[in-house]
């Protein structure tokens, strides 16, 4: 029964976290519509991050899925995200402030989809959680991805956008409606703390927490803004003087779709090698976490190297892809082993809230970094991300050594 669900589940989840990246696969009609540069266009997903952030605050705060049960919350959330989502598909082309305002209504309400997702499989899972855990995150993935999927079918065309704005929208609807037929609480549901201001500073007073955090921020520093520019990245890929063409937009934004789905093998691989731990759980995880930003840093540094060499850039890529996010889900799963078991809920509102707030600064930076033509730089510029987060888990092992 408990697999079934996560089935259900994970593929509710992939239906309706497409709406996502809607706007960002269409950010360069947008662009050219609205007369403004990709550091501007680029608050169309910063939009959604910074929706993101206040709605899971705000969820928090109100203890929504303790007060209403869980799947109703992911429910009702999804179809505010499809409204929320198709308001941008018919205004954004004319106003760029109502555009930019559905975009953050859209992440707002994706914060009752996302993070309900993973309590909801929490009460079907104590062993073997690692692995639902990245398989959830895995459907996360390929569902982020889909807008690149959907901008790669022939009927797609280039300046089509509200095609593709309101494909993701009925997706999200699919998604809703196997939430409401087939997910329902789990036989280990546990109520989620409320939140207390209070607990804020344990972010930061906490050793062990702040070296999980800094760990996961490094992360975020990263892996979204790699999902947001990807598509742009494959179109610079390639030089040719015929690249304008449909099918060529097609096949670039096929391979964008291909980089970021790839990582659902990453998530399902970290979550299987993180539950086999013979000793310390936490090493193991933070192992899992060294290994996975080790790679991905090492893609953004190869990454901008070969930008210009499309042959050679799609294939780091896909293992950019593989490794950016593989190391997700085991990240909540440390900060829920380091933190105060009274509190987790408030320890991972924390995580995610100031996690999703450094990815709007990122995305910032990298779009003004390709604005000003420094796209070798803006791409390696990512690395520090990776680099940072290995140092933070490399110390917290080593707490962890200490203590056994």
């Amino acid at each position: 029964m408990r697999w079934r669900t996560l089935a259900a589940l994970t593929l509710a989840e992939l239906l309706a976290i497409s709406p996502w990246f809607a706007g960002t696969v269409v950010l360069p009609e947008l662009s050219r519509r609205w007369g403004a540069d990709l550091n501007v266009a680029a608050w169309l997903t910063i939009a959604v991050q910074l929706g993101f952030v206040l709605g899971a605050l705000a969820s928090a705060a109100l203890n929504l899925s303790d007060v209403f049960p869980a799947p109703r919350v992911m429910l009702v959330s999804a179809l505010l995200v499809a409204v929320a989502n198709s308001l941008f598909a018919e205004l954004a082309a004319e106003h760029l402030r109502l555009g930019l305002a559905a975009r953050f209504l859209t992440g707002f309400f994706l914060a009752g989809v996302y993070p309900t997702a993973m309590k909801i499989m929490a009460g079907w899972f104590r062993e073997g959680r690692g692995t639902a855990l990245g398989i959830l995150i895995g459907g996360l993935t390929v569902g982020s991805a889909s807008p690149y999927l959907i901008k790669a079918l022939p009927f797609a065309t280039a300046l089509d956008l509200k095609v593709v704005v309101n494909t993701a929208s009925a997706s999200t609807l699919a998604g809703a409606l196997l939430v409401a037929l087939f997910v329902r609480e789990g036989p280990f549901l546990a109520a989620t703390p409320r939140f207390d201001i209070r607990q804020v500073g344990e972010t930061f007073r906490n050793r062990r927490l702040l070296l999980a955090n800094l760990g996961y921020w490094g992360h975020m520093w990263e892996v979204y803004t790699m999902w947001g520019w990807i598509g742009v990245l494959m179109m610079r890929s390639h030089s040719d003087p015929g690249s304008g063409q449909p099918s060529f937009l097609r096949t670039t934004q096929l391979w964008a779709f291909a980089a970021i789905a790839a990582g659902a093998l990453g998530c399902y691989v970290a979550g299987r090698i993180a539950d086999r731990a013979a000793a310390s759980q936490l090493r193991q995880r933070a192992n899992v976490t060294i290994v996975a930003m080790a790679v991905s840093g090492a893609c953004c540094l190869v990454a901008a190297a070969v930008i210009e060499r499309g042959e050679w850039f799609i294939p780091v890529a896909l293992v950019w892809g593989v490794s950016v996010v593989a190391d997700s889900a085991q990240f909540s799963a440390v900060v829920s082993e380091v933190s105060d078991p009274r509190y987790v809920g408030t320890a991972l509102t924390m995580q995610v809230a100031l996690g999703f707030t450094l990815t709007a600064v990122s995305l910032q930076f990298f779009g003004w970094m390709m604005d000003r033509h420094h796209m070798h730089a803006a791409i390696a510029l990512l690395a520090l991300g990776p680099a940072l987060g290995i140092l933070a888990m490399w110390r917290l092992k080593a707490t962890a050594r200490a203590t056994a």
